[in-house]
C-alpha cells in the first residue's frame, strides 16, 4: 500500500512538472514577440506612379472553358495602370525594425478564384499567417505554386466547383511567388511572404499605406511582378504619417507591343 502511495504521489508530481513547464515555454513564446503600440504608432502612406504610357492591356480568350467563356471580360493584369498610379505593387518593410518579432496574425488571407481569374491579383502574408484558396466558379480550377525558398512547400490542388477552402501556410519570407491554374493557363496571381506584419499592396489608384510602424527610421522596398524592386528610406515619428511614392516607367520592350 505504502509503495503503490508513493508511486501515485511521484506520477502527480511528475505531471504537475510538465504541466509547469509547458505554462512557462507558452508564456516564454509569447514573450519573445512585440505588440504594436498604438498610442505611439506611425504609418507610411504614398503612391507608386507609372511614367509615360503604359502597356496596353490584352484581353483574354477563355472560350476553352465555356463558363469562363461566358463570364465578364478578362485582361492581362501585369499594367493596371489608373489615372497615373500602378496597382498591384507589393510595399513593405524591410529594415529598421532591429531584433523585434511580432507574432503572424490567425486570420487567412483569402485567394479567390472568380471569373476565371485569380483575386486578387497580388497579396501579403506575414510568415506563418494562413492563405486559403477558394473557388467561386462553376467549374473546376485548380491552384499550383512552387516556391524557391525550400522551406516554403508547394502546393498542385485541385478546387470543383463553387468550392475550394484550403489552407496552406508558408514559413519563410519570399516574394513575388506565382500562382497558377493548370486549367486555366492565363490565370495568374502572387503570392509576397513579409517578416513582418509591416506590408500593402497598391489600390486601384496606386494608393498604399503601412501601419502600427514604432518610430523610427526604416527601408521600405516596392516590388512589382514586371518591373521589379525600389528601396526608399523613411523616417517615421510617433503618430505621424510619412510620405513616400515610389515611380515606375515600361521597360522598352514593354512599351514597343
Amino acid at each position: 500500500m505504502f509503495r503503490r502511495m508513493v508511486t501515485s504521489a511521484a506520477v502527480c508530481a511528475l505531471l504537475l512538472s510538465v504541466a509547469a513547464c509547458k505554462k512557462t515555454a507558452a508564456g516564454s513564446s509569447a514573450g519573445l514577440y512585440t505588440t504594436i503600440d498604438d498610442s505611439t504608432a506611425g504609418s507610411i502612406s504614398g503612391t507608386i506612379h507609372f511614367a509615360g504610357q503604359p502597356p496596353q492591356r490584352i484581353a483574354i480568350d477563355m472560350a476553352q472553358d465555356p463558363v469562363c467563356g461566358a463570364a465578364d471580360a478578362n485582361y492581362t493584369e501585369q499594367y493596371v495602370v489608373h489615372t497615373g498610379g500602378l496597382q498591384n505593387v507589393f510595399v513593405y518593410v524591410k529594415d529598421g525594425l532591429g531584433n523585434k518579432l511580432y507574432a503572424p496574425s490567425p486570420n487567412p488571407v483569402t485567394i479567390d478564384q472568380k471569373g476565371c481569374r485569380f483575386v486578387p491579383h497580388v497579396v501579403g502574408v506575414q510568415a506563418g499567417q494562413p492563405v486559403r484558396f477558394t473557388n467561386s466558379d462553376p467549374t473546376m480550377h485548380n491552384v499550383h505554386f512552387t516556391p524557391q525558398v525550400s522551406t516554403n512547400q508547394g502546393v498542385d490542388i485541385s478546387q470543383p466547383p463553387n468550392g475550394g477552402g484550403e489552407m496552406r501556410t508558408l514559413p519563410t519570407p519570399e516574394l513575388m511567388i506565382p500562382v497558377r491554374c493548370n486549367n486555366h493557363p492565363w490565370m495568374e496571381a502572387f503570392i509576397n511572404v513579409a517578416a513582418n506584419p509591416f506590408f500593402s499592396v497598391s489600390d486601384a489608384d496606386g494608393h498604399f499605406t503601412i501601419r502600427g510602424l514604432p518610430p523610427g527610421s526604416y527601408t521600405i522596398v516596392a516590388v512589382h511582378e514586371k518591373l521589379g524592386e525600389q528601396t526608399a528610406t523613411v523616417t517615421v515619428g510617433s503618430k505621424q504619417v510619412a510620405t513616400q511614392d515610389f515611380s515606375y516607367k515600361a521597360r522598352a520592350t514593354d512599351a514597343s507591343r
